[in-house]
């Protein structure tokens, strides 16, 4: 019983170091674990238990992020500096690829899904890994460059 405990209490420290909420559901269901542990069920019970609260979590805090607007980290202007600024394409190749030239050095850059493939100004529209996603024309939210 006090092993189910103690492991939530390790899944609640890396919780504290990682922020991210999922270890905190892992958390709970070792936490409702322990409870049936201490409530005298079998280890099937305990396991149950413990996944059973775990998906729960997991769906509420699903739920919870699709309802606030949850932005990927990729297009999120507030994370990536580089959302919304503006490149020069000179030429696309028959894959919708590119090389632009962006803050001092040359990049590999991919037109977004459904966008036109032409040269000239674009912005970036998300950031995935050391490639820039661009889409034509100028960043919709405001008239001025991020």
């Amino acid at each position: 019983m006090w092993v189910w405990f103690g492991v939530a209490a390790l899944f609640l420290l890396l919780e504290m170091a990682t922020g991210t909420f999922y270890l905190l559901l892992v958390a709970l269901g070792l936490l409702a674990s322990g409870t049936a542990a201490y409530a005298g069920l079998s280890l099937v019970w305990q396991i149950a238990s413990g996944l059973v609260i775990a998906l729960i979590g997991l769906v509420v805090l699903h739920h919870y992020r699709k309802s606030k607007g949850y932005v990927a980290t990729q297009s999120n202007p507030n994370v990536v500096q580089d959302i919304g600024q503006s490149v020069i394409v000179e030429v696309w190749d028959e894959n919708g690829q590119a090389r632009v030239f962006y803050r001092g050095a040359n990049w590999s850059a991919r037109i977004d899904t459904n966008q036109p493939m032409q040269p000239g100004q674009h912005y970036i529209h998300e950031v995935q890994g050391l490639t820039l996603i661009l889409r034509p024309g100028r960043y919709p939210s405001s008239g001025t460059q991020i």
